[in-house]
Parts: structure tokens; sequence; C-alpha cells
């Protein structure tokens, strides 16, 4: 299921579950502000995208949630392995950054602002 970069999580504690399940009843009661505000704490906070989850058009709350952890689309798994999994998340996000960053130096479209910090550096000792 996680083919797709723009996907969030599938796989989540119990503890983050419920939290999920809290803010999603939040989200059905805010306003809009409130709702818009829910949304990015689950995609910051847990990586969990409504829209991985949620028909078209349809709201998308605690029912909806246990719904999806039915019917197999949402894995409870324990919390060593949620750990385990972020990490390994975060150094393949990490490691994908500096090939990107390093592929768009390399074609021109972005400046090696490091180098270039060395530079302005050497630069500015050498006019003292």
């Amino acid at each position: 299921m996680q083919e797709n970069s723009d996907m969030g999580r599938n796989k989540f504690s119990r503890d983050e579950v419920i939290k999920i399940g809290r803010l999603l009843k939040l989200k059905n009661a805010g306003n809009r502000f409130q709702q818009k505000q829910v949304r990015h704490d689950l995609r910051t906070e847990f990586e969990f995208n409504i829209s991985d989850f949620n028909e078209p058009g349809k709201a998308f709350g605690p029912d909806e949630l246990i719904a999806a952890i039915q019917r197999g689309a949402i894995v409870i798994l324990d919390d060593q392995t949620i750990a385990d999994m972020k990490a390994k998340r975060a150094r393949d996000k990490a490691r994908d950054q500096a090939e990107a960053e390093k592929m768009a130096i390399e074609t021109g479209e972005q400046t090696d602002w490091k180098q270039a910090l060395d530079e302005w550096n050497e630069w500015e000792n050498s006019q003292k």
C-alpha cells in the first residue's frame, strides 16, 4: 500500500490509533479552521492522511477509522515495531533528500549553499 510517496502510514500503535480517533472526533465537531488544523496535526504528527482511507466526499471520523481497521486498511502494531518503522522512514527520507539535493546541485538547479557559505567565510576572512 505504501507505493505512492504522497501517502502516509497505514501502520500505527494502539495508542496512536486512540489519539487519531480523538483528533477525528474533534475534527468532525470543529469549524472549518479547526478541521484544517486537525488534518494538519494528523498529517504531521502521525503521517495520517484521511484521503488514504476514506471514500471521496464522505466525512471521516472515529467510526470510519474503526471500519478502516476492520477491513485491514489500517494495521495496529506494537510500539517497538512502530518506533523502528519511524526511524527507518526518517533515515530513508534524509537519504532521499540528500540525494535530491546532490542531483539538483549537479544539474545546476540549486546552489550548493554549503560551498557558498564556505566561500563567503573565506572571502570575509580575507577582508580582515
